[in-house]
């Protein structure tokens, strides 16, 4: 599954690089992030954290209704996380994933509006989980970091935008098909679940 991903993102973007490019430029947002088991409906919108996404965008039109676009992104995600302690305590613990990121979408364009989809591939370039007690204070959970995950994750993503003149806004869902726990302990922890990711960005061409 992972090497079909890699492969299909190399094919298409080597597609888009042979047609005319017609947007390139800088692109960042706001990331609403969680961890789903399961069915993506099992998420709750409870243990959602906040994160940024920033990064390069290149669309090269086939024709004048439809454009392949890579993307490179550096990109936040993870969850928080409720517990209640054996004694008593509570707290919550926060998953934090940074990822680089390689979505190559497909764009179907019609005048300014656009509807967009397509894989992604991600590999985890930092992970951190902090334990936030109920009187506010954060520890780093030492015994997990990124050897702890896997490093590689890939999945899906599909939304729509608006282009003007200068650049792009739109909004956009990703759905993650890898486990992100990798260890015994951070597959406890995160209990065997994916990504799940909502993105608002704005982008400006060169």
């Amino acid at each position: 599954m992972k090497l079909k991903a890699i492969l299909l993102c190399v094919l298409v973007a080597a597609g888009a690089s042979m047609a005319s490019a017609q947007k390139a430029g800088l692109k960042g947002g706001v990331n609403f992030t969680n961890l789903y088991i399961g069915d993506v409906d099992d998420v709750d919108d409870e243990n959602m954290k906040v994160g940024f996404n920033a990064g390069l965008y290149y669309r090269a039109d086939i024709n004048e209704g439809f454009a392949i676009q890579p993307e490179f992104l550096f990109t936040q995600k993870g969850t928080e996380v409720q517990y209640d302690g054996l004694f008593g305590g509570s707290g919550r613990y926060r998953f934090n994933l940074n990822y680089l990121e390689v979505p190559v979408l497909a764009v179907g364009k019609v005048g300014n509006f656009n509807i967009h989809a397509g894989p992604y591939l991600g590999f985890l370039v930092g992970a951190k989980v902090k334990d936030v007690d109920d009187n506010g204070n954060i520890n780093d959970v030492e015994n997990l970091d990124r050897d702890d995950f896997n490093t590689l994750d890939t999945g899906v993503a599909a939304g729509f935008g608006l282009d003007f003149d200068t650049g792009t806004i739109g909004l956009r869902y990703s759905y993650g098909f890898q486990e992100i726990g990798k260890g015994e302990d951070a597959g406890q922890a995160t209990e065997d679940s994916k990504n799940s990711a909502l993105q608002l960005f704005v982008g400006f061409d060169f």
